[in-house]
């Protein structure tokens, strides 16, 4: 099963959606004209139902197959948010909202999945239904979870479902996937240090709270290095520091700290918040500060379940002269991991070749992948629901 024909003939609408989602960014879950638009093309390709406020602002659209024998049911989704990132390409169809872009590549991932649905529609050659899943809010706003929480997999009975994300670097017409956890959990710390501002000619009359969170910054790159396993990877990044001083000559009496931590096991993830609670504690107490703590756990680890992803590695196979099936996991987060915790499934890499990285100015979708992506797609529900 190389690119289905079917797909190259329909690769210049697929390109002509994605382009039109490219030029008219959302944002999060505000995605009347992106969500609207898949919904109308979903009932004009046929699906069986289309219904849309799902997770405030999803789509779901589901195809019947030849025959319901089975009762099988498989889940394909796709993000169409995209960022708050002024886009820097210089594209003719670049964003014509001023201070936001699909700079994630998700106007092709919807595109792509859009295809395949016109193709599933028009076809029909599997035996099952097919639901496809338009999340809104991948960008930190937990679109899945929400999703989930609005009785995503038990309304349709999905039994698995899958994803795929572009990745530049990977050329085009490649896959990359591994069992287990292919993409990292994130969380957010805040950390606010209390001592007493003083002038900078009287240290020894303050506790200056710009010392403290050096020593602090130092101090938590030790949980990675000495307390974290080295056959696990973390990461535990300062990100800003931020002080109440304006003058070169006050020392400040309130400094706060923000950054992330990524793990990619839970066990490890339990181990570092902790980690940090206490090294926090000390050392704002070694240098009699006070510290207050804030701790927010985002998106889980993304894992592939283990047969899902060797039958979603297969139907890859069937597509792409080269499948890497060892890719290295990434730190980076994703909120297809709430699905994936409600239902066997997996994620896979979609080559999408040479171009700038994701969440960057000069990022664009290449949309001769496209074809690759929407092949894939398909190819899971006939592979997993196939005629009998």
């Amino acid at each position: 099963m190389p690119v289905k024909n079917r797909f190259a003939e329909l690769a210049p609408e697929i390109k002509a959606w994605r382009q039109d989602f490219h030029r008219h960014p959302e944002l999060n879950y505000d995605l009347p004209r992106t969500a609207g638009r898949v919904a109308e093309l979903c009932r004009a390709f046929g699906c069986d139902e289309v219904t849309e406020g799902i997770g405030r602002s999803g789509v779901v659209a589901v195809i019947r197959g030849r025959s319901d024998s089975a009762g099988r049911v498989v889940g394909l989704r796709a993000d169409m948010d995209a960022l708050p990132i002024h886009e820097k390409t210089g594209l003719e169809y670049a964003s014509a909202t001023p201070g936001i872009m699909h700079a994630c590549g998700h106007d092709g991932h919807t595109a792509m999945l859009l295809g395949a649905a016109k193709y599933l529609a028009g076809t029909r050659n599997f035996d099952g239904s097919v639901v496809c899943i338009f999340q809104p809010a991948e960008e930190g706003g937990g679109g899945g979870l929400a999703m989930v929480k609005d009785g995503l997999m038990e309304r349709w009975n999905i039994q698995e479902v899958y994803g795929l994300h572009n990745m530049p670097g990977i050329p085009v017409g490649r896959f990359a996937i591994r069992p287990g956890a292919i993409m990292a959990a994130s969380d957010e710390f805040s950390l606010t240090l209390t001592g007493r501002g003083g002038h900078a000619a009287k240290p020894q009359e303050a506790i200056d709270t710009t010392v403290v969170a050096s020593h602090l910054v130092l101090a938590l790159q030790s949980i990675v290095s000495r307390n974290t396993d080295p056959l696990q990877s973390a990461v535990v990044s300062v990100a800003t520091i931020h002080s109440d001083s304006t003058a070169y000559n006050v020392l400040a009496e309130e400094v706060v700290m923000k950054g992330t931590v990524r793990t990619l096991d839970e066990g490890v993830r339990a181990m570092i918040e902790a980690r940090l609670r206490q090294i926090c504690a000390g050392v704002a107490a070694t240098y009699g500060a006070t510290v207050d703590v804030h701790f927010r756990r985002g998106y889980p680890v993304t894992v592939n379940h283990e047969d899902a992803t060797a039958h979603a590695a297969a139907v890859a196979r069937a597509i792409s002269p080269e499948v890497d099936t060892e890719t290295a996991p990434l730190m980076a987060a994703e909120d297809f991991s709430y699905m994936l915790q409600e239902r066997p499934g997996a994620y896979i890499f979609l080559g999408n070749g040479n171009t700038a990285p994701l969440h960057q100015a000069g990022y664009n979708f290449d949309d001769e992948a496209a074809p690759f992506g929407a092949s894939w797609l398909a190819g899971m529900a006939e592979a997993r629901m196939p005629v009998a």
